[in-house]
């Protein structure tokens, strides 16, 4: 039997905040027709999507691009030591077939 899961249960959060920064809060969420419960769960959720994106993708500059790009396109040669392991994995697919 599979359980039973209800997507509107919710977990409570708790956090400190000062006097002021709760005015803010208060206000901001005001402005939006929010109560404050839904305004700092949004605020969160939207700042929490935007540092799992920020580092999720590289970000390089053009002449980054630029080099990553020529070394895809025309990889340099293999060191002595990579073109070693290179056979001796080749040698060890090969022995376990």
């Amino acid at each position: 039997m599979l359980p039973i899961t209800d997507s509107s249960r919710t977990a409570r959060v708790e956090a400190r905040i000062t006097p002021d920064a709760l005015a803010v809060v208060r206000r901001a969420a005001e402005i939006q027709g929010r109560s404050l419960s839904d305004f700092l769960v949004a605020a969160a959720l939207k700042d929490a999507h935007r540092t799992i994106e920020e580092a999720q993708i590289i970000r390089l500059s053009v002449d980054d691009q630029q080099r990553f790009a020529e070394a895809l396109l025309n990889p340099p040669p293999l060191a002595p030591a990579m073109k070693r392991a290179l056979q001796a994995h080749k040698r060890l697919v090969r022995e376990s077939k």
